[in-house]
C-alpha cells in the first residue's frame, strides 16, 4: 500500500484516551479527546477492541519508570486494522491483529503498530483472547520452549501458580507431559492453580523442602521465578545437579547481588534472565509463538482467566485493583 487506505469510513478526527497528567495514584488519569493518529510508513493503525493492563503501566503511571507526561499507557491490545501507511505489505485493511510489545498508547480508541511487530488474529480468536493472550502467553511460551525447553516427564517448579503467567505456564507444561509443582499463598490461590493443572500445590513457606520430598530428593530440573527476591534462595535449593533457575521477574523485589561460585557449589547450576524482546526477534519467531498459541486456545489445551473487564474511562479503578491484589486473572479495558 503506497498511501492510507481506509475502511469502512474516514479516518477519525479524533481519538479518545486515557492518560497520566502528572506522575501518582492511579486519580491521575483523565479522559481526553486528542487528534487521531495517523500511520507513518510501515505502521497501522488499528481500532482497539480490548487493550490488555499490565502492572509495569503502574510503574509508568506512577513514575517509578520515567515516562513524558501526559502519558498514555499501553504496548498490549487488539483490534481492526483501520489504516495502513506507506510499505505495508502483509496485512489489509478490516484484518484483526494484536501485539504485546509494540504498541504505543493502547488504553484509547485507536492505537498504531508497526506492522513488522503485529499478528494477525484467526477468525475463533475472541477480541478479548486476542487481547488477554500475548503479554503472559509469549512469556509462558519463550521460558518453556527457549529459555528452558522443557521435556515431556521432567518435573519443574514455578511460583505464583495462580497468577495470569503462572496459569498459562502449567497449561503449557502439561500439553507438553511434564509434571508441576507451583507455589500459592492462599487456599483460594491453591485452588485456581490445581484447576489449571498443576500437579502438586504448595504453599511458599519452606517449599525447597516440600519440593525434595515431592522429588525424592532429587530436586527439580528447572524453576521458573517471576517473584524474585523473596523466593530466589529457596529456588535454588530446589533445584537438582546442573538445574536452571529462571528468575524472568521480580515482583518481591530485586535479586541482590550474587556469588556466582555459589552456583558451583550447589551442584554446577545455571542461572539466567530473560526478558520478552530477546525472544521475539523476528517475523519468524512471533509467528511461532503465537501459532502454537493460538493452536492450543482452539484446541481447548490453553484456557485465560481473564478477571475483570473495564470501560476505557475506569482505567484508574483497573489499576487500584491490580495495585491491591484485588484480582485474578487478566484486566482489560474496552473503549
Amino acid at each position: 500500500m503506497s498511501e492510507p487506505t481506509v475502511y469502512p469510513e474516514d479516518l477519525p478526527d479524533y481519538a479518545t484516551v486515557v492518560r497520566a497528567r502528572e506522575a501518582g495514584g492511579p486519580e491521575v488519569f483523565e479522559v481526553a479527546d486528542v487528534t487521531a493518529p495517523e500511520p507513518g510508513p510501515g505502521q497501522l493503525l488499528v481500532r482497539t477492541a480490548s487493550a490488555g493492563v499490565n502492572f509495569i503501566e503502574t510503574y509508568q503511571r506512577s513514575g517509578v519508570y520515567p515516562v513524558e507526561y501526559p502519558f498514555t499507557p499501553g504496548a498490549e491490545g487488539a483490534g481492526e486494522i483501520l489504516a495502513a501507511g506507506e510499505d505495508v505489505e502483509t496485512f489489509h485493511i478490516g484484518q484483526r491483529v494484536t501485539t504485546c510489545e509494540a504498541a504505543t498508547g493502547t488504553y484509547a480508541s485507536h492505537f498504531l503498530v508497526d506492522a513488522e511487530k503485529a499478528v494477525a488474529v484467526p477468525d475463533e480468536i475472541s477480541d478479548e483472547q486476542a487481547a488477554a493472550l500475548p503479554l503472559q502467553g509469549i512469556t509462558a511460551h519463550y521460558l518453556i520452549s527457549s529459555t528452558y525447553r522443557v521435556s515431556p516427564g521432567e518435573t519443574v517448579l514455578t511460583h505464583a501458580g495462580a497468577g495470569g503467567v503462572g496459569q498459562i505456564l502449567t497449561q503449557l507444561l502439561k500439553a507438553r507431559g511434564a509434571r508441576v509443582i507451583t507455589t500459592t499463598s492462599t487456599p483460594e490461590k491453591a485452588k485456581i492453580a490445581e484447576d489449571a493443572g498443576a500437579d502438586h500445590v504448595i504453599p511458599y513457606e519452606d517449599f525447597p523442602a516440600k519440593v525434595r520430598q515431592i522429588t525424592n530428593s532429587e530436586g527439580v530440573s528447572a524453576v521458573y521465578d517471576g517473584v524474585g527476591k523473596d523466593t530466589f534462595e529457596g529456588s535454588l535449593e530446589s533445584l537438582a545437579v546442573r538445574g536452571v533457575l529462571v528468575l524472568f521477574g521480580g515482583a518481591s523485589g530485586q535479586v541482590p547481588p550474587y556469588d556466582l561460585q555459589d552456583l558451583n557449589r550447589r551442584g554446577g547450576l545455571y542461572v539466567t534472565r530473560p526478558a520478552i524482546h530477546w525472544y521475539l526477534q523476528n517475523a519468524e519467531e512471533r509467528t511461532w509463538r503465537y501459532t502454537e498459541l493460538f493452536h492450543h486456545l482452539s484446541e481447548g489445551t490453553l484456557s485465560l482467566s481473564i478477571g475483570e473487564t473495564y470501560p476505557l474511562a475506569e482505567a484508574g479503578q483497573a489499576h487500584e485493583d491490580l495495585e491491591s491484589r484485588r484480582t485474578t486473572g487478566k484486566l482489560l479495558l474496552k473503549p
